[in-house]
């Protein structure tokens, strides 16, 4: 179970260092999201609290045994520095669980890597994954809090053909030789936190002058090229103003899920939109709840396939 620890708050608020977030209350998230690392905030927190709960209920339900693997957040007060530590920290517990260098099986017939055999099976701590699937697409319930695309659309869909697709994990987290296994709900949630820091990392760095020297030196630079805007006059009443970004949620929704539609009236004489209209469909959501769940488990099955052929 992939825990985060709040040390060093006192009175009432002090929790242990061993004690998983599925059990803090809304203070201690806050107090942990206000402090170190800015690119671990109160919303990333949430959905890790929502994904250990799931994998608690499940662990308990389907008698799945799930290691615990401790996760504490920076408190340094350089944000930099805090995301340099939360990145390091991150790549130790994504790292595929090795046998130990004394073991006869690393040298003679069990391989390096000690859960590399079923592409179903978390590479980190041996978690089912097929079960937890199977059981509630846990997968599923965890989402970016920028995007709103769950964890199973970012890295189980191929994201040109929306076909299933499984996740496969790599020996060096980020990058090196493809492993036969996946990472489990919690630590498929620190890996997509791990890809987001390095970017906001990558983007600083990006514009220091040793790095626009070396791109110079590469024969790559950057013109501005200056475009005119042509700004839309907005129609919309100020009492509707504040409503923006709930219409905005909703139209990249829309996108995604057709349970959810959006309908404008257009008035023939002046083309301004006079009645808008929203719909939630249940049953469709249901239906497509179903497809994911249907696809998920489709995708393993095509993986425990591949892997057969290729033994």
């Amino acid at each position: 179970m992939l825990n985060f620890g709040i040390p060093g708050i006192g009175g009432q608020n002090q929790v242990s260092q061993g004690a998983p977030l599925a059990g803090a209350n809304e203070a201690h998230i806050k107090a942990l999201s206000q402090q170190g690392n800015p690119g671990l905030t109160y919303g990333e927190l949430m959905e890790q609290q929502s994904a250990q709960s799931e994998m608690i209920r499940a662990a308990a339900e389907q008698n799945i045994e799930v290691p615990k693997v401790n996760f504490y957040p920076s408190r340094h007060p350089n944000a930099v520095k805090a995301r340099r530590q939360d990145i390091k920290q991150a790549y130790r517990l994504l790292r595929p669980a090795k046998r130990g260098v004394l073991s006869l099986r690393r040298w003679w017939f069990g391989g390096k890597y000690r859960y590399n055999k079923h592409s179903h099976v978390c590479v980190v701590d041996g978690c089912d994954c097929e079960t937890l699937i199977r059981f509630d697409n846990l997968y599923m319930r965890i989402s970016d809090e920028e995007t709103g695309r769950s964890l199973y659309e970012s890295y189980w869909l191929n994201q040109i053909t929306g076909e299933p697709q499984g996740f496969i994990a790599r020996e060096g987290v980020t990058g090196g030789r493809a492993m036969r296994g996946t990472y489990c709900p919690e630590h498929l949630h620190l890996f997509h936190l791990l890809t987001k820091w390095e970017e906001e990392e990558d983007k600083e760095q990006k514009d220091t002058p040793r790095s626009i020297r070396d791109r110079v030196r590469r024969g790559v630079s950057t013109v501005a090229i200056p475009i005119s805007v042509v700004k839309k006059k907005d129609n919309t009443p100020p009492m509707l103003q504040k409503y923006e970004k709930f219409f905005a949620e909703l139209q990249k929704d829309s996108k995604a899920y057709s349970g959810i539609n959006i309908l404008h009236y257009r008035n023939p004489v002046t083309q301004l939109n006079d009645v808008t209209m929203i719909v939630f469909d249940l049953r469709i959501f249901q239906h497509e709840l179903e497809q994911m769940e249907a696809q998920a488990a489709e995708a393993f099955q095509g993986m425990l396939q591949q892997q057969q052929q290729m033994q």
